[in-house]
């Protein structure tokens, strides 16, 4: 009798050639552009910084690093360390040569050695890099450029095909906050709650590619902390916010959230969202393409400052197969936005005293004419127990 074979199963979001050659184009175009002999792209298995190494080779991190070198003339190279060899998925790469060296660092030195190269982009210098491969690198006589603004603007238009996992991502995003909405009865704890969208999001083939926190506070407010979801028993009196972000099987992030205030808001906390409501109206007047992130983090942000609240973390930023891209939607970046790129926008702000805050996320898509919120969810607040937005 013939042994029953294993199924097949195909990442139904596995780029097209169209879509790879897309990336490669681009990339390349800002690479010539920047003069560069070769560039190398950065991923490690810190949360969200896994993109950049499967966008351009599709292989999903499961454990410790990787690398995409692409040389100005000819094919690319995945190098992985050889400690590695069994961890993740290698036939899901779509680059033919594969290489799995003791020390990548000096394998990569000595493979653009061999073939020339004095100017050298990385991305990941700034914060994703393993040391000891940058210390490899750096012996060498390369001219090292920090890549990662002009890797992060190659790629911030999203394709047709990009935009379909994003998409499916916030599906299953917005699955796991209805979860948590639904399910909450005061006396149930934090981290119990927070089981709740993690179940949903493993289930969906999420794997390791959430970033789950959650913000709290007493009497229908939120404090400024975010925090790790405790074994502490919620009551009805709380100000709850999940603050859930994910990237569904085609890898691509998304940040979506909602607050709960299952007794209502305080005065401070709801002249907090009337301004949080005021945000999104012009997010979605100002999120069109040929604007500057600039001027648009600055019309945003006027109910907020108008107000007199405190900023405590950035408006807003590029998302895609990494978590936080650039640009970020403020001050210092000097980008006009086009069309199809996407963004998440979650003003967090508190005021003077910063005994109040409010936090949460929504992305959207830069359209035409303006912005499209992906999730299609009012800016509300939810008193638990609904079992739909």
């Amino acid at each position: 009798m013939k042994e029953p074979s294993m199924t097949d199963y195909v990442n139904r979001f596995r780029p097209s050639q169209a879509e790879i050659d897309r990336r490669y184009t681009r990339v390349r175009n800002a690479m010539d552009k920047c003069g560069l002999d070769a560039l190398v792209v950065s991923g490690s298995e810190y949360t969200g910084f896994e993109g950049a190494v499967r966008y351009m080779c599709g292989f999903h991190i499961l454990h410790r690093y990787a690398y995409v070198v692409i040389p100005a003339d000819g094919d690319p190279v995945c190098v992985f360390p050889r400690e590695a060899t069994w961890v993740g998925d290698h036939t899901a790469t779509f680059i033919e040569q594969r290489e799995f060296p003791a020390h990548c660092g000096e394998w990569m030195a000595g493979f653009l050695k061999g073939r020339g190269v004095k100017r050298l982009g990385i991305y990941g210098l700034e914060y994703i890099m393993n040391v000891r491969d940058y210390r490899a690198l750096a012996a060498e006589d390369f001219e090292i450029i920090d890549f990662d603004q002009q890797f992060d603007y190659a790629r911030a238009q999203k394709s047709e095909e990009e935009l379909a996992s994003v998409r499916h991502s916030m599906e299953i995003n917005k699955e796991g906050v209805l979860a948590v909405i639904r399910a909450y009865q005061a006396g149930r704890t934090e981290a119990e709650l927070m089981g709740e969208a993690e179940r949903v999001f493993a289930a969906r083939g999420c794997a390791r590619n959430t970033m789950d926190m959650v913000q709290m506070g007493p009497n229908g407010s939120l404090r400024p902390q975010m925090v790790f979801p405790s074994q502490r028993p919620l009551q009805d009196s709380d100000g709850i916010l999940y603050g859930l972000e994910i990237a569904g099987e085609g890898g691509h992030w998304v940040e979506f959230s909602r607050p709960i205030m299952p007794q209502g808001m305080d005065a401070v906390t709801r002249e907090m969202m009337t301004a949080y409501q005021e945000f999104h109206e012009l997010a979605r007047e100002h999120l069109k393409a040929g604007n500057h992130v600039e001027e648009v983090a600055r019309t945003c942000m006027k109910p907020i400052f108008d107000r007199g609240y405190l900023s405590g973390h950035v408006c807003g930023h590029s998302i895609g197969m990494t978590m936080i891209e650039l640009p970020r939607i403020g001050e210092g970046h000097d980008f006009i936005m086009p069309e199809n790129m996407v963004c998440s926008m979650h003003p967090h702000f508190m005021n003077r005293e910063r005994t109040h805050s409010l936090y949460f996320q929504e992305t959207y898509r830069v359209g035409r004419n303006g912005g499209e919120p992906l999730s299609g969810v009012p800016i509300r607040v939810y008193q638990g127990g609904e079992s739909e937005f």
